[in-house]
């Protein structure tokens, strides 16, 4: 009996750890990365939106460089009319359903960004924006809750539209558009979806 209970005990440690990769296994796979900078192969094309299509005079580019992230970087000018820029993701090949935020790896420069959302193809549809604030020069990571994405469309807010649903999700960008003049750098290490936190 005593060798009985002294080979349990001795089990109870390797249980506990056999339970624990469990259950980090499984809350890992309902993580959905959606873009990693850090890999070397993944360089996807983004498309550049500025101002210019409406008169506007900002510039900006986005590269994916060899040290692991990503830059959206440009200039804002304020010049007729204009104001912002922006960048969008080619289609996402992610189901986001059941998931319930974005978590965004960035550096800033410690002006106030726009992480946005389309759930259709075109130009003429939807846009989901939500705000974040950067750090100057440190690593950070957002958390960006679906349920705080506003609807707009050209700059104007959406009162008509449904709430943000995570499995329609086609593409995902970045804007720029806080009414500040002068030049902007935001780098993107990935760019991933999650479930809510548990309590």
């Amino acid at each position: 009996m005593i060798s009985t209970l002294t080979d349990f005990a001795r089990l109870i440690p390797a249980l506990a750890l056999t339970a624990l990769a469990s259950t980090m296994k499984a809350d890992t796979a309902t993580n959905k990365t959606l873009f990693d900078f850090q890999a070397a192969t993944d360089s996807p094309t983004w498309e550049v939106v500025n101002d210019d299509v409406m008169g506007g005079v900002s510039t900006s580019q986005f590269q994916v460089l060899t040290n692991g992230c990503a830059v959206f970087s440009g200039t804002v000018r304020l010049e007729n009319n204009g104001g912002f820029a922006s960048v969008r993701s080619a289609p996402v090949r992610e189901n986001l359903a059941g998931l319930t935020t974005f978590v965004l790896r960035v550096r800033g420069d410690g002006r106030r960004y726009k992480f946005s959302v389309r759930t259709g193809a075109g130009f003429d549809t939807p846009l989901y924006q939500c705000s974040f604030t950067t750090k100057q020069g440190e690593w950070d990571e957002r958390r960006l809750a679906f349920s705080d994405f506003v609807p707009t469309f050209r700059g104007r807010v959406l009162t008509d539209v449904p709430p943000l649903k995570p499995a329609s999700v086609n593409s995902v960008g970045f804007l720029i558009a806080d009414k500040q003049a002068g030049l902007f750098r935001l780098e993107i290490g990935w760019i991933k979806a999650s479930p809510a936190i548990k309590p």
